[in-house]
């Protein structure tokens, strides 16, 4: 089912889902959305299954032209978006109907957008998922960014009785000053004076940032004298953070699968959004967390994620 046009793409588009698990021994990484939590809420306020492929949208937003009736919600970075030049709210659902313009400019907060659409972006699947993976050019769209031109289908699914909205209290607040809870390791024993350093500093988001990792930029985080400069490169997950040869920390992410360079600290999950959302510029921090304290916060998102579909179900 044709569902939109791509008149303009944005800066960098791409069709996501939940990640492709399971294939990282392959060279594949996981990809999906960066922010899963705005990612499943955009899937909740349509109706959709969580993972129902949707469009990650990074800074500035494309304009669609609208081919099928759907219900359309946008989660995530405020990126200013109309409808037919009146303003869209976020995190809320609205019907479109053929002729209609969607357009989306420039973030106004955060960084990433999620826009979810009735029964899910429908391109191939490939290793179970729909996710893009640009860097191998398989997924999503033709395994690239959207194009001026391309079509997008819509899988099947039923048109809501009426609009969602999520309440103001579950919306997450961007700010440009980020704390990251962070468990110690696993190689945080190649580091002695740079390990307090690190849990001590603010460090700035760098513009070489992307979906493989977050640069930072801030004090040196220096070595033991008695330890290699490297690893043995080994399998990495979203959330690690290397220190890279110039001392600097960066966040791996969900297009990385492998590293050889020490990992001082590992962001817990369920902080990871709050990177996906970071933009160059913003500052972060790292408060060390342990192990058990990562589990508790973890069930506390689940049961928070399991509420908002119960009241997103019954509205």
């Amino acid at each position: 089912m044709n569902t939109f046009l791509v008149l303009t793409p944005g800066s960098y588009t791409t069709v996501q889902d939940n990640g492709r698990y399971g294939y990282q021994q392959m060279g594949v990484p996981v990809s999906g959305a960066l922010d899963l939590f705005s990612f499943k809420i955009a899937n909740f306020l349509v109706g959709n299954p969580e993972g129902c492929a949707g469009l990650e949208i990074c800074i500035a937003g494309p304009r669609l032209a609208v081919l099928k009736e759907a219900d359309v919600s946008l989660a995530g970075a405020d990126m200013e978006a109309k409808l037919n030049s009146k303003p869209v709210e976020p995190w809320t659902s609205f019907r479109v109907t053929p002729g209609d313009v969607l357009s989306f400019y420039q973030v106004r907060s955060g960084c990433r957008a999620y826009m979810a659409v009735t029964g899910g972006i429908d391109t191939p699947e490939v290793m179970g998922s729909r996710a893009t993976y640009a860097g191998g050019r398989f997924g999503g769209y033709h395994g690239r960014p959207l194009k001026k031109g391309d079509i997008l289908k819509r899988g099947k699914g039923r048109l809501l009785n009426s609009p969602k909205h999520l309440h103001s209290e579950y919306r997450p607040r961007y700010l440009s000053e980020i704390v990251l809870r962070a468990i110690a390791g696993p190689q945080d024993f190649y580091f002695r004076e740079g390990f307090k350093i690190f849990f001590q500093s603010v460090f700035s988001v760098s513009t070489r940032s992307d979906r493989m990792g977050y640069r930072l930029t801030g004090p040196e985080i220096v070595q033991r004298e008695d330890m290699p400069q490297s690893i043995i490169s080994e399998p990495s997950m979203p959330g690690g953070i290397q220190i890279s040869p110039d001392r600097q920390p960066i966040i791996l992410l969900v297009e990385q699968t492998m590293g050889g360079y020490a990992k001082i600290a590992t962001v817990i999950s369920t902080d990871i959004p709050n990177i996906a959302q970071a933009i160059p510029g913003d500052s972060i921090q790292f408060e060390k967390v342990s192990l058990e304290t990562a589990h508790v916060l973890y069930r506390e998102q689940q049961n928070r994620m399991l509420e908002i579909a119960k009241k997103l179900a019954e509205q």
